[in-house]
């Protein structure tokens, strides 16, 4: 009788510590792209490389974008957007936050998908905005998977940065660039 006790009380504590478990995100299985439009007609897929971040105990989340990572598949444009568009120097990164229900994702079993509404907070070139959204939570093998259900449009006029947007378009004599654009993503969180 003792044993099987013993081995209950196990069981609950070790439920007890993967419901409380942290997440860290990990970068090489995560991905954020962004699209952007010049000319009226061309669309291209960008990307950021290098993103951390975390949700703790609480279900406090954020993910960091190192804005200086940001890849178009063109060296040159790399470097313009880096140094006109997002001005890395002066901000090196841009930063998302969000409270997330940490009940509702620890019960979900590997495979299990949940929907929810979010409140996302991006801190971007010294702007913060607010946006809502949905996400998709999958459970994973040692974590979650968290990625948008539809992209995210974001304006460049609400961050500041349609001059760096003018910048661009003067420097590659482009006569239009978009200034909304919309944003993916699907990030892996592993569990601590």
């Amino acid at each position: 009788m003792r044993i099987k006790q013993l081995i209950l009380l196990i069981s609950l504590l070790c439920l007890s510590l993967a419901a409380q478990a942290g997440y860290q995100l990990d970068n090489t299985a995560s991905s954020l792209y962004f699209v952007s439009i010049k000319k009226n007609t061309i669309g291209e897929v960008h990307s950021f490389d290098s993103l951390s971040g975390s949700v703790d105990n609480n279900g406090a989340a954020s993910v960091t974008i190192n804005l200086a990572s940001v890849k178009t598949n063109i060296e040159i444009r790399d470097e313009r957007m880096k140094s006109l568009l997002f001005e890395t120097a002066a901000f090196p990164t841009a930063e998302v936050s969000t409270n997330i229900e940490v009940d509702a994702i620890t019960s979900l079993n590997i495979g299990e998908r949940l929907v929810m509404p979010v409140a996302l907070t991006l801190n971007l070139h010294g702007q913060s905005v607010a946006v809502q959204t949905q996400l998709q939570v999958i459970a994973v093998n040692g974590g979650i998977s968290v990625s948008t259900i539809k992209p995210i449009m974001l304006n460049a006029m609400d961050f500041g940065l349609t001059e760096g947007v003018k910048a661009l378009m003067e420097i590659a004599s482009l006569p239009s660039i978009a200034t909304t654009v919309p944003v993916s993503f699907n990030l892996v969180f592993k569990a601590d």
